[in-house]
């Protein structure tokens, strides 16, 4: 009994010292133990008797943070637990149109009849179906951008379709550019790739070609990954200067290009960067934010002298999409079931976006019409790790700025807030809550 005592005494020297910032997040449990020799028993009451101490606040689901006590005699903790309410994750960011199930259910049953069921139960290749990559290519045209059916490759998702692509283009070691911030899951995909993400900067207009060009020189990049549509996490769309200018650069440069647009049906309009430079680029989308996250499928149009290299990625990471799903996929399509669910999810997006806007006004908060995602730049002396406590001590899951960060040292003190997946009264209510949590924390340093 003592044991667990004498470690939670360490951790609170640890806190007392600074070694353990205000807002720090301390490891699961599970990995706690295994790096100190103990039972998982043994963790958890340790980090019980730290909450009992009041030096650390714990959210289901969300982690145990540091607590930290504000300047002034009154010794408030910061990271102050909230009244009770029923939990809200803006992490989840999976827009869901009114009646979503009741659109979706009648373009399944036919794929129950025993005939039809035992072909869509069948191995899907990474060419899926002609059906498949008529249909997935109706869904990705633009005003000026049609992809030929024959470019179409799929995957169970888009992560899979971002895998697959720089699988086939990088070797080990290899040098990708990206956004300063990027999709987190790109940065663990090029880990487990042994790839280098090189960090290039942008503006207000999208990403700078200069800064492709110098990053290039100073060491050959193998591609470049980039979401010139609805930027996660920034919401920004480049320009089409920009998206002009970025073309002439890959072409000159001869270099690869990943373009995810798995955002992009959420604005009426817009050709891809695929649309310039066709012979270069890759394209991601996929169905995950179109129609559920739970039955979907990746997309991937490729140039043509790069098929069959995809295809090989595809099948050798084992990342082939169901035939399920493209089955479900092709109906959907279609029946103009997919067509009527983006209106809805564009509709929903556009009235979140109100939320947002009265919420947090006054704020600086950086988001797009129609996007789904929201970037908040904190007001000081917040920071993005301890505001992230103080959120999930009011029951409210954000992403920390740091997740998206590429460069080690750039931890931007800001969050995304995901605006889909809440139900809207529950989403005014947390942002309503974090807006009240912020502005009294900014008082208390800059206050008479």
């Amino acid at each position: 009994m003592s044991d667990y005592r004498r470690i939670a005494d360490r951790i609170a020297d640890d806190i007392a010292t600074g070694r353990l910032r205000p807002g720090q997040r301390l490891p699961p449990q599970r990995a706690f133990a295994r790096r100190r020799g103990i039972a998982p028993s043994t963790a958890g009451r340790v980090y019980g008797e730290l909450v009992r101490r009041g030096l650390v606040v714990g959210e289901v689901g969300r982690g145990t943070f540091v607590r930290a006590a504000p300047d002034g005699p009154a010794g408030q903790a910061l990271i102050e637990p909230g009244p009770a309410a029923t939990p809200v994750n803006l992490e989840l960011n999976y827009p869901s149109a009114p009646g979503q199930p009741e659109l979706l259910a009648p373009v399944l049953a036919p794929l129950l009849r025993p005939d039809v069921l035992a072909e869509a139960l069948l191995p899907a290749a990474a060419t899926g179906t002609e059906a498949a990559r008529e249909a997935a290519a109706t869904l990705l045209i633009t005003p000026g951008w049609r992809p030929a059916p024959e470019r179409l490759l799929f995957t169970g998702n888009a992560r899979q379709a971002i895998a697959a692509v720089l699988a086939s283009l990088v070797r080990p070691g290899g040098r990708v550019g990206v956004e300063q911030l990027t999709y987190p899951l790109v940065k663990e995909i090029a880990a487990r790739l042994g790839i280098t993400l090189v960090p290039l900067a942008g503006d207000a207009s999208g990403l700078l070609p200069e800064a492709v060009a110098a990053a290039h020189r100073s060491a050959p990049l193998s591609a470049l990954y980039v979401q010139p549509t609805l930027h996660n996490p920034t919401s920004l769309t480049t320009t089409r200067p920009r998206l002009l200018q970025l073309a002439q650069l890959v072409h000159d440069l001869n270099l690869p290009v990943v373009e995810d647009r798995i955002w992009s049906f959420l604005r009426e309009s817009g050709d891809p960067l695929a649309a310039h430079a066709p012979a270069l680029t890759h394209v991601v989308d996929g169905l995950s934010k179109r129609v559920a996250p739970g039955l979907t499928a990746g997309f991937l149009v490729v140039p043509p002298h790069r098929v069959a290299a995809v295809a090989r990625a595809v099948r050798s990471g084992g990342w082939s999409a169901g035939r399920f799903a493209l089955e479900a996929a092709v109906r959907w399509a279609g029946e103009g079931t997919v067509a009527r669910l983006v209106a809805a999810k564009r509709a929903d997006a556009a009235r979140r976006q109100r939320i947002l806007a009265e919420e947090l006004a006054g704020f600086t908060v950086r988001s797009g019409p129609g996007s789904c995602f929201a970037w908040w730049e904190l007001p000081a002396p917040w920071r993005a790790d301890t505001f992230t406590a103080a959120a999930a001590a009011h029951g409210i899951a954000v992403t920390p700025g740091p997740a998206f960060a590429v460069a080690p040292g750039h931890t931007p003190d800001a969050v995304r807030l995901g605006l889909a997946s809440a139900p809207e009264p529950d989403l005014r209510r947390a942002l309503r809550t974090l807006a009240h949590v912020a502005a009294r924390r900014a008082g208390d340093r800059t206050g008479p």
